[in-house]
């Protein structure tokens, strides 16, 4: 049979070692940049772990004054007049805030002041006295005015907005005017060397209202997917940089006057990160951009919210004393919305309340990228290490739970280790490395086991029974090819005086008879899941306990020697009745430690045992004729077997080139024999341990009545070697071992069974 490798040239070790370090390789490939989808992912699994914590209790330094349905059905609709929001800010700053903050912009002038409708007024009339003189005073008449000496009076940021793309409309003097005192660190760098988020124009309050002690956008920017994480706490705009309303805010609160920006090591060919913001000792982790991300306490209102009528009509002022105070809307139909981890309706106000909450608890979240680096290579790798070698060496149940506990773990280690911490590292990208190296090995162990299973039909079809080969093929990891030691039961049969009939035969009814002989004897041999290594012409040698294994190895070998005889004697009177010359046979059992794998050659199958055990099985089924015995097995084999045949011991002999001597037994029955047949094995064996202690007249006294009763070779030999030992006594070393093999051949009438 022509051999062909049952395995694969890339084995699945291989395979998942390569796909480590192809995964390792495309994470380093990534640099700082890293794919969107990855980004993505880690984003939803970052929400994940927003509604895993849920809820967290704000430090109750930040209160929403909030312009909310209640309000517009009392005021009216927005916008409302600016001496209503005059009143709404003077107000604020008489409860006496840390600092108040707009997440709003105004653009443009109000066009419900007064003084704009009496300028149109004026310009029809024939003369400027024909107005009251109390109308000439234009100024008190001018909301923004009013609005705007309102916001004068307290530590008040207007918000204002960045314009990212070139509309074509930017305009020299349109430039914010915060309040704060920027730096760089290390200070040999420029803010023209940061990384900030770039702006082309600003969107700024109107002249007379930018009379507030500092500004600072709002602008914020989700991911692909729309949902809100990061917010840029300093933007640039024309090389210079500008904070943000809530970084002003919480500045102005807490009365710092610098704000510092820590540049990292500069990119080659590029610009600098940002590693983080200081505001005196406090320090603010940003990415490379300038962006916090937003550690957010829980879903929409978790923020205390003040209706603004309540404190236009001058109520619950208590509530806003020394609080940071932020203006905004949640009224619907001014879609001052965003999506956040916990909702897709998410108020604007709230996002810039819990950026400064964050920013007063000093526990925004912080994105480490040399921890996502390490922790990536080691999950990669170890984990990726372990996961290939389960699932190579253990069955494909303990693979598939490895894989779920290394990635399960993963995700817990994420979420309790880092995000319960404040701290966030992507996991995305060694997760689906550890998926794909699952996948990949689990498909090349599917398609490696398939073939393997056929590559077990084609090989041991023939040689061993379908049930055999079934379990091999159920479990291939039993089957080793390349040689190994083990115990095993082996068997030789063949035909007595095979010369004799084969020369009675021609050749074609030889064959005939052979073929159909060698297929009942191998067909007993693979029912009793027996392996049939080879036929030498008449002869079967045949073994048990290998390729699958077999804890019975001994006691299935000898029933099959035992059904073969049986076999034997039903077929002898049909082969006779087909004018066939009457067929006997001999075999010899053996159990011991060979080794059995695959012996032939680089193109040559061939499954076979080599090793003294085998050659003493090759030995004892020559010796039958020795003794007129069908079956003769070792001390080994009979240990082996224990009490499941009952056996007569026949002698103990020394086989060529070995110095022990061996004892050897022949089965005569399964389990308890008839009562004679015991009795007279009892008495032939006491006389055989006579005979061994030189007690030689009473052994053949038992003998010689035993062969009188059941006349058989055995009895014969014992009684042969007595009368030689009688006459020419045995040396004093004698032990009682036979060392002739070739005893007198029996009379013609001589039995061979008690």
């Amino acid at each position: 049979m022509t051999r062909q490798s049952p395995w694969p040239t890339l084995t699945p070790f291989k395979a998942g070692v390569a796909m480590i370090f192809l995964a390792c390789l495309l994470f380093y490939s990534f640099g700082s940049t890293k794919p969107d989808l990855l980004l993505a992912t880690d984003n939803r699994l970052l929400d994940t772990m927003f509604k895993w914590r849920g809820a967290r209790p704000t430090t109750g330094s930040v209160v929403i004054v909030d312009i909310d349905e209640r309000s517009l059905q009392a005021m009216g609709q927005w916008p409302w007049p600016r001496n209503i929001l005059a009143t709404l800010t003077n107000n604020i700053h008489r409860a006496g805030p840390r600092a108040l903050g707009f997440d709003m912009v105004f653009p443009e002038p109000d066009r419900s002041s007064p003084s704009r409708f009496l300028k149109e007024i004026e310009k029809s009339l024939p003369m400027p006295q024909a107005l009251p003189p109390i109308l000439h005073d234009l100024e008190n008449l001018d909301h923004d005015r009013i609005f705007g000496n309102a916001l004068s009076r307290g530590s008040t940021v207007l918000g204002y907005v960045f314009q990212t793309r070139n509309d074509g409309l930017k305009s020299p003097g349109d430039q914010p005017f915060p309040s704060a005192r920027i730096i760089v660190v290390p200070s040999n760098y420029g803010f023209t060397d940061l990384a900030l988020i770039p702006a082309y124009r600003a969107i700024l309050n109107i002249p007379s209202i930018a009379t507030a002690r500092s500004e600072g956008f709002f602008n914020v920017f989700t991911d692909i997917e729309g949902t809100l994480h990061r917010v840029p706490l300093m933007m640039a705009m024309d090389g210079v940089p500008y904070p943000s309303m809530a970084l002003e805010t919480f500045r102005l609160g807490m009365e710092i006057s610098t704000i510092t920006l820590h540049a990292a090591t500069r990119i080659k060919g590029g610009t600098t990160p940002i590693l983080g913001i200081s505001l005196d000792q406090r320090f603010i982790p940003t990415d490379g951009n300038g962006q916090i991300a937003v550690n957010f306490r829980g879903p929409a209102n978790s923020f205390p919210y003040v209706p603004a009528m309540e404190i236009i009509q001058g109520k619950n002022l208590h509530r806003l004393k020394d609080k940071f105070v932020v203006i905004g809307t949640t009224a619907a139909g001014l879609f001052d919305f965003r999506a956040t981890p916990f909702t897709a309706t998410y108020p604007g106000v709230e996002v810039n309340a819990t950026i400064i909450d964050n920013l007063m608890a000093q526990d925004p979240l912080v994105y480490d990228i040399h921890t996502e680096i390490g922790l990536t290579y080691t999950l990669v790798i170890a984990g990726g290490l372990v996961l290939t070698l389960i699932l190579v060496h253990a069955p494909p149940l303990a693979g598939a739970l490895t894989g779920l506990v290394i990635m399960a773990g993963t995700l817990w280690g994420n979420y309790a280790v880092l995000f319960l911490n404040n701290k966030q590292a992507g996991v995305t990208f060694p997760l689906i490395s550890l998926l794909a190296i699952f996948i990949l090995v689990t498909t090349l162990n599917f398609f490696r086991e398939g073939r393997d299973k056929r590559y077990i039909q084609r090989a041991f079809g023939h040689y061993v029974s379908p049930r055999v080969v079934e379990q091999l093929m159920a479990d291939p990891g039993t089957l080793s090819l390349t040689g190994e030691q083990r115990e095993l039961t082996i068997m030789f049969s063949d035909i007595r005086d095979f010369t004799t009939i084969s020369e009675s035969m021609d050749s074609r009814d030889l064959g005939a008879f052979m073929n159909e002989y060698l297929t009942i004897m191998s067909d007993i041999v693979m029912e009793h899941n027996g392996t049939v290594d080879k036929f030498i012409g008449d002869a079967i040698m045949a073994f048990w306990g290998a390729p699958a294994h077999d804890p019975h190895h001994g006691v299935n070998a000898v029933k099959t020697a035992l059904a073969m005889l049986e076999k034997l004697r039903e077929m002898q009177g049909v082969w006779i009745h087909r004018n066939l010359p009457f067929i006997d046979m001999g075999v010899g059992i053996n159990t011991g430690l060979v080794s059995v794998g695959n012996f032939g050659s680089k193109n040559r199958f061939d499954y076979t045992v080599m090793g003294d055990a085998v050659n003493l099985a090759s030995r004892l089924e020559g010796a039958n004729k020795n003794y007129a015995t069908n079956i003769i097995l070792s001390e080994f084999t009979k240990k082996a077997i224990g009490e499941s045949f009952f056996c007569r011991y026949v002698d103990r002999v020394r086989v060529k080139g070995k110095e022990k001597a061996v004892e050897i037994y022949e089965p005569l029955v399964t389990g308890t024999p008839p009562k004679p047949m015991a009795d007279e094995v009892h008495a032939f064996e006491e006389a055989v341990s006579a005979y061994r202690q030189q007690r030689f007249q009473e052994a053949l006294t038992t003998m010689e009545q035993l062969d009188r009763k059941s006349p058989q070779l055995l009895y014969q030999t014992y009684i042969h070697r007595i009368h030689t030992y009688m006459k020419h006594p045995p040396p004093p070393e004698w032990d009682g071992v036979e060392q002739r093999l070739n005893p007198p051949q029996p009379p013609p009438d001589a039995k061979g069974k008690p």
